[in-house]
């Protein structure tokens, strides 16, 4: 999928043999912001801006926090998840990656934190990266009944499928996209196809989200891969369908992400840890500023909506930013000192 960070295997193949199996540094709970107004800049701070939605308005929200907040002299730098947090283990630079997808480099990473080259701060998305299938909710309030994929795969009738008659249709990733295996792998581990229902080849990230919004303009049943925090999932209420089964761990990794996948397993999908990571450099450099880095944490809802209103306005991730900061002060004023509040808000 396009919104969770895309990786180099060849690279990551490479980071991972520098790593040696450490302890995890958990992030320990962000003390309160302090209250004195700020008086000392934090000097230069680089922030990795990376090439996905959430991301990038996270990026430019720290950015006007941490310029008209702290005083800190802010550069935003191209980043991508495995190049940025490649060059802050091996070079220390950028100093902040706002939005670390970090469950394929969690092994090199948590010896970066081990030996104190680099740190978590606050964990950027509370409710993690969320994958699995969902339905819309007009749907789901008129079928009670259906809370998990067993339940839905036993009404095939509701989800027809757009050039299959009589046959329900599950909506699939676009080509190339790791979802495309997982969903595909889901299908044969419950069944799918035996209980009626044929994959719906989406053909692109445009198609995927298209189908969603067809659905809801003629409030017709809909079945299929997504994930969160996303624009479209701010735009339509859709409700996720519980696996019904634990996460198999060992046998999801094993199997059902790989092409060659015979034997799938029903299995939960894994929730992404998504944290914000710094250098040693700016922890140790950052003050007051780096207490803001370590309480700035948001939930997908707050983040789908305010995607939603960038796609519907066509706007920048400067522009979302400033639209969250006007529009949302009771979440953001509770990750500083009132008198950088104050700061914040003049500035806009």
């Amino acid at each position: 999928m396009n919104h969770f960070p895309k990786l180099s295997l060849t690279v990551l193949a490479a980071v991972v043999t520098l790593a040696a199996c450490g302890k995890k540094e958990e992030p320990a709970t962000p003390a309160a912001a302090a209250e004195p107004a700020v008086t000392q800049a934090c000097g230069k701070v680089t922030v990795a801006n990376m090439n996905w939605q959430s991301a990038e308005v996270l990026a430019h929200i720290d950015k006007l926090i941490l310029s008209s907040g702290y005083g800190c002299d802010v550069e935003l730098v191209p980043g991508d998840t495995m190049p940025t947090l490649t060059a802050m283990m091996e070079k220390g630079k950028p100093d902040v990656a706002p939005e670390a997808w970090i469950n394929a480099v969690r092994q090199p990473l948590d010896l970066a934190v081990k030996e104190g080259r680099l740190h978590y701060a606050a964990e950027s998305l509370k409710d993690g990266g969320v994958e699995g299938w969902w339905i819309p909710k007009y749907l789901a309030d008129a079928h009670p009944e259906i809370k998990t994929i067993d339940d839905a795969l036993k009404q095939p009738q509701l989800f027809p499928a757009p050039e299959v008659k009589d046959r329900g249709g599950i909506y699939n990733c676009p080509a190339g996209w790791a979802c495309q295996l997982t969903t595909g792998a889901a299908f044969k581990a419950w069944g799918a196809a035996k209980k009626g229902f044929v994959l719906v080849n989406t053909g692109s990230a445009a198609g995927l989200d298209g189908s969603i919004a067809k659905a809801y303009e003629r409030q017709q049943g809909w079945l299929g891969y997504y994930w969160a925090p996303t624009s479209i999932l701010g735009k339509y209420e859709m409700v996720k369908l519980d696996a019904g089964v634990p996460l198999d761990k060992e046998g999801f990794e094993a199997c059902n992400t790989k092409v060659d996948c015979s034997k799938p397993v029903k299995s939960d999908w894994p929730k992404a840890v998504v944290y914000t990571v710094v250098t040693d450099r700016f922890k140790s450099i950052g003050g007051p500023a780096y207490d803001y880095l370590a309480q700035r944490s948001w939930r997908n809802d707050t983040v789908n909506q305010l995607l939603a209103w960038m796609s519907d306005n066509q706007a920048t991730g400067e522009d979302g930013a400033k639209y969250f900061l006007k529009s949302r002060p009771e979440i953001w004023t509770a990750w500083v000192s009132p008198a950088v509040a104050d700061k914040v808000k003049a500035s806009l």
